[in-house]
């Protein structure tokens, strides 16, 4: 961005928000404002309706709007996935035709990639789509689809040749949810919520011109998909307020400032959370009376070192000659120890008070919500292990797990 600095970027910022913000403005209204502006997402090119901004600057807008108090604008895997998978891959027609309604948070999306039987084996996906017409057929199970009891579109990838090798028979489509051949399941987790689903496809039908990147050249355009999931669960910057974006979750119409006070660490609506600050767990610690504990500081401190750390990988990225390649995966297998880290050091700070009901605590519940919760990022996005065995095979020039060869037709390897 030239000479941009992130000082004139939160100048804008400011400046833009004195104008524009009203709480009284329906969630939709706000959205529609945020995306004209391009303070959706501001990381997406200026032809996909954003400013082609780099994470620095990103981080940037997302603090500055974190420190407004305002609601940010739409989350979720639309906005953090398939907007900028479309970007990458999709014809400018379709450019047109679905980013927009994902900046504005008309529409929300889920991820239809796992398997009960391909997980970390994701190319190994047997749900298939069979050409007919103008569209296709598919018919398959997914697992593990974040907010896919809310969403009205998904990203799916489907084999569409098994005479192919495995990674070369696979389409990515963007499918309608909202339809007779697709059923919903959500799995209630020891949280309580039910973030997660299965998805059952019995001849679920979709366009032609919903295929994107091409037939076949699905593995590619899902490898897109996963890196830029992977560096957005690293994160960077403060986290705006959020409200679940799409017609179904029922707030497009509610008054944008019902929103404004939240926990500072919930998820959309308060849907569980990714971890505490050391911000947040040093005013939990003078609150309990221990902040002056060396113990207490020195666990602090380390979970600082370690966000710095992640912080300045993700800042690596932007760099030439300064990449691994794995920046993403080395985000994502911090961002799941932040959180580990985290709970520990809260259960550290209020001690016995970490064993009540969130209800009975005296903290709030919020270290509780965090132990349940943690557990997930270890899982969701990519296994850690899966991370670095993709570290150890790309980054680090390790060799791979024997196996058939890469020309092998999907046909005839082994299944599960």
């Amino acid at each position: 961005m030239g000479d941009l600095t992130a000082a004139d970027v939160r100048a804008e910022l400011d400046a833009w928000l004195d104008e524009n913000w009203d709480p009284d403005l329906t969630v939709a209204d706000w959205w529609k404002r945020l995306a004209e502006g391009r303070w959706s997402s501001p990381a997406m090119p200026t032809e996909a309706g954003g400013r082609g901004y780099g994470r620095d600057l990103v981080a940037a807008v997302s603090t500055g709007l974190a420190e407004a108090g305002v609601v940010g604008p739409p989350t979720g895997l639309g906005s953090m996935l398939a907007a900028p998978t479309i970007a990458v891959h999709g014809t400018p027609e379709q450019v047109d035709r679905y980013v927009p309604e994902i900046l504005d948070g008309t529409v929300a999306w889920c991820q239809l990639f796992s398997e009960p039987g391909a997980g970390s084996d994701l190319a190994g996906l047997q749900a298939r789509a069979e050409r007919d017409g103008d569209e296709w057929v598919v018919t398959g199970q997914k697992v593990w689809t974040s907010g896919g009891h809310l969403a009205q579109k998904g990203m799916l990838i489907a084999r569409t040749d098994t005479d192919a090798p495995k990674h070369q028979g696979i389409t990515y489509f963007a499918i309608d949810m909202e339809q007779p051949g697709i059923e919903v399941r959500p799995l209630r987790e020891m949280t309580g919520q039910a973030l997660f689903n299965e998805v059952f496809l019995d001849e679920a039908r979709v366009s032609h011109d919903a295929v994107i990147g091409g037939t076949g050249a699905g593995w590619a355009v899902a490898n897109t998909t996963l890196a830029v999931e992977r560096a957005s669960l690293g994160g960077a910057g403060r986290e705006p307020i959020s409200v679940a974006p799409g017609t179904l979750a029922g707030r497009l119409e509610r008054r944008v400032g019902d929103f404004t006070e939240r926990h500072p660490v919930s998820g959309p609506d308060g849907e569980g959370g990714r971890g505490m600050g050391s911000n947040l767990l040093v005013d939990l610690a003078r609150r309990m009376g221990n902040s002056d504990d060396p113990i207490v500081r020195q666990e602090i401190t380390k979970l600082h070192i370690l966000n710095e750390v992640n912080r300045l990988n993700l800042l690596r990225a932007k760099g030439r000659g300064s990449r691994t390649g794995a920046e993403g995966n080395l985000a994502k297998l911090s961002m799941s120890e932040l959180v580990r880290r985290s709970r520990e050091v809260g259960n550290l700070i209020v001690g016995a008070d970490g064993m009540l009901a969130p209800e009975s605590s005296s903290t709030g519940g919020l270290v509780q919500g965090v132990t349940v919760f943690s557990p997930a990022p270890s899982i969701y996005g990519g296994t850690d292990q899966v991370q670095r065995n993709i570290i150890g095979e790309r980054a680090l020039g390790l060799p791979k797990e024997p196996g058939p060869s890469k020309d092998t037709p999907f046909r005839e390897l082994l299944q599960n």
